[in-house]
């Protein structure tokens, strides 16, 4: 079952599907991808998002404020475990810390994480983590909240092995995007080479981060195909075995 275990649809480019979501969805059912994960990133759109995907049972989402969000309103713990009782919500996410892009005192950004994490283990639906240039404060906080009881995914992943390890021994899955098949991207695939099978997803974060041959166009879905073929070859195995692989990860961390 091959799955895209992040993706932002509401955000997609349907300029080469005439507009309709409907035309982009039967083609990434008709490319073999069975599941999807859409991911919120802010409160404001996400009653669109969720109308959207809701004719389509194979997406479930997340609920959150993505870490660089400055603009709409940051939610209570109580909150988001109240989105989270939607049958269709299996995460809480994306959080986590992004000191690349924010400036000045970020401990809004952490005190936003850290409600995030007091609301997964409230609800007990996983955690959906984006971390860029605070590796070791996410790591820490994720420490001192006690995320281990809430578990969840370190998404897009890009940093080093010691992240890695950290994150594994707090029983995270480690996922990976389009970024693996960059050529810059020498030292990100040992890492792929060394993350259990047991805790290894794969994703597109669509549109961002398009993988080679697309890379620079609006990412896709149906193009998590290219980040699984990279990562069978990187480990010796078929494709067919990443998919299976990282199709039952799916649907053990997120219970679907």
């Amino acid at each position: 079952m091959l799955v895209d275990s992040h993706c932002h649809l509401d955000r997609v480019d349907l300029a080469p599907y005439g507009g309709d979501f409907s035309r982009l969805m039967a083609d990434t059912t008709a490319a073999g991808v069975a599941k999807l994960l859409c991911v919120s990133i802010d409160l404001e759109h996400y009653p669109a998002m969720r109308a959207l995907v809701d004719p389509f049972p194979q997406v479930s989402v997340s609920v959150g404020v993505h870490p660089n969000e400055d603009e709409g309103r940051d939610p209570t713990p109580d909150e988001l475990v109240a989105l989270a009782e939607d049958p269709r919500n299996v995460a809480i996410g994306e959080t986590g810390l992004d000191y690349y892009r924010s400036e000045g005192d970020l401990n809004w950004q952490q005190e936003r994480f850290r409600n995030h994490v007091a609301a997964a283990r409230a609800c007990g639906k996983p955690l959906i983590i984006h971390t860029r240039a605070a590796r070791a404060d996410t790591i820490r906080i994720l420490r001192e909240s006690e995320a281990r009881d809430a578990g969840g995914v370190m998404h897009c992943f890009t940093e080093d092995w010691e992240t890695a390890k950290a994150a594994l021994d707090l029983g995270f899955y480690i996922s990976f995007s389009g970024i693996l098949t960059f050529k810059s991207a020498a030292d990100l695939r040992e890492v792929a080479q060394r993350v259990p099978a047991d805790r290894l997803l794969i994703e597109t974060d669509s549109p961002y981060l398009a993988p080679i041959p697309h890379r620079g166009k609006s990412n896709q879905p149906r193009w998590v195909a290219h980040v699984a073929e990279c990562l069978a070859g990187l480990r010796g195995l078929e494709v067919e075995d990443v998919v299976a692989l990282t199709g039952d990860n799916f649907a053990a961390l997120f219970r679907g």
